[in-house]
């Protein structure tokens, strides 16, 4: 993939079993695709809690001896992504406090849009904040309810607009939720008479944990050694789905939003290939993300496919590097083509997005280089017009090339000699849900909820505020 944002978080929970902290550690490295700049395990040996993070891969974080100390048959995870230079350790996650109730801790993956304002009213009645994570906002929520556990985190999470998938543990029990219009996937399976939660099934493979189902949107999920409980206790809302969990976030091998992500994504290469044919020499992707596209797109033209684009895996992504100067250098080293492939060959490339364009410039000129004799990309979605307020770190609407360039004006920006996006239509068409399942807003510029009053305020409050 060629863009330069990033996408917030995975999470994982597990209920009943004695090695739940390796069990963890596990889950989190099947997702830690969604997270690579931090890592956190809670654990619960019944009466109390215990926690480690730090900053880095799971691999980084966690070791024999760090794992040994986390003892406890219930455990929570994440991996996270943060923006704007907020990579603190004070900010990594699950976050862990102790209140009126006992100790509890959360980790979030999603964006939430009104935390400044509940941030300041909360300030003002008496609250003293730890971190800049949106995560600790809900904290402070639920500790100022009166009733019970249960119709406190109900009233807490009332109040929290935006996008949300949740994980809380208490000495107790684990509890899952998600908002109303399900942003961000969130799984439900069992393992050895226990049960586990994850932001995605890979997760569960790695495990070999059984994928019951999904958390509905709205509903929280209470998990326990007798079982789970779940609630309802919100209105329905429209469904919104992010679509680019399908198109990039998600890895292929999982299954989220009620369908498989590989066969999606073959899907939309294959729409792409009815809506812009080609007649090249080969296929190739940009590897990985474009890689199940461009299958479906060779297959459906029954032109050869081929990796002539060799990815190095030994280096991050390459849009989470912390300045421009080693990302363009990532940009070099991650991806090298095979010179004696695709020397005086007419290429079809298939990518899954342009974002701002200067990293499709820079691999297409390598391709030039390396003696292709005409380039033409087709994209797996409509051009990215619009932010995401919901947790993919987008850019402003003049930060995407595609807000400010036409299609013809993109294609010689990243000097090509054609370029094609494929329809939002082709796009929902491939979809293993009906369109209005989906939130479209990068696209359309229409989201599932109201994004802010202020537009120009919330992009404000994205840069202080940031939970990833």
């Amino acid at each position: 993939m060629n863009q330069e944002f990033k996408e917030a978080c995975g999470i994982f929970g597990i209920v009943g079993h004695p090695d739940a902290a390796r069990l963890t550690y596990l889950g989190m490295y099947a997702l830690q695709h969604r997270g690579q700049e931090s890592a956190g395990i809670v654990v619960s040996d019944g009466k109390h809690l215990n926690g480690y993070r730090g900053l880095g891969l799971v691999s980084d974080v966690f070791n024999e001896d760090v794992l040994a100390n986390l003892k406890g048959d219930c455990a929570i995870g994440h991996v996270r992504y943060s923006t704007t230079g907020k990579t603190l350790l004070k900010n990594a996650q699950p976050f862990m406090v102790e209140y009126s109730r006992g100790p509890i801790a959360v980790g979030h993956n999603g964006n939430l849009i009104n935390v400044s304002q509940l941030r300041q009213k909360l300030q003002e009645e008496g609250s003293i904040f730890q971190s800049t994570v949106d995560s600790e906002v809900i904290i402070h929520l639920l500790a100022k309810g009166t009733g019970s556990f249960e119709s406190s985190l109900v009233d807490a999470l009332a109040q929290i607009k935006g996008s949300y998938s949740l994980v809380f543990l208490t000495p107790t029990q684990l509890i899952a939720a998600r908002d109303p219009f399900g942003n961000r996937p969130l799984s439900i399976g069992k393992f050895n008479g226990g049960y586990v939660v994850a932001s995605e099934t890979c997760a569960f493979d790695l495990i070999r944990a059984e994928h019951i189902r999904d958390v509905e949107p709205g509903e929280i999920v209470f998990i326990d050694k007798s079982g789970i409980k779940s609630i309802q206790p919100y209105p329905k809302a429209k469904r919104g789905f992010c679509i680019f969990e399908m198109i990039y976030f998600a890895r292929p091998d999982s299954n989220v939003f009620g369908g498989n992500v590989y066969l999606t994504r073959k899907n939309l290469g294959r729409n792409l290939a009815i809506e812009s044919p080609s007649k090249a020499d080969m296929v190739l992707p940009i590897p990985d993300s474009g890689n199940s596209a461009a299958v479906g797109y060779a297959q459906e033209l029954n032109l050869p496919f081929d990796i002539g684009i060799v990815r190095n895996h030994y280096i991050g992504r390459t849009f989470i590097q912390p300045s421009q100067t080693i990302r363009d250098f990532g940009v070099r080293v991650k991806l090298n083509p095979v010179k004696d492939l695709i020397r005086g060959k007419t290429l079809a490339i298939v990518e899954d997005s342009i974002v701002r364009g200067t990293t499709s410039r820079s691999r297409i000129r390598t391709l030039r280089e390396a003696g292709a004799k005409e380039i033409h990309m087709k994209i797996s979605c409509p051009p990215i017009k619009h932010p995401c307020y919901f947790g993919i770190d987008f850019p402003t609407n003049d930060e995407l090339i595609a807000g400010s360039k036409t299609v013809n004006e993109i294609k010689d920006f990243v000097e090509l000699d054609s370029l094609f996006y494929l329809s939002l239509d082709g796009m929902l068409k491939s979809m293993p849900l009906s369109p209005e399942n989906y939130c479209t807003g990068c696209f359309t510029g229409c989201y599932p909820v109201p994004a802010c009053e202020d537009m120009n305020k919330f992009k404000l409050e994205k840069l202080i505020f940031v939970d990833y």
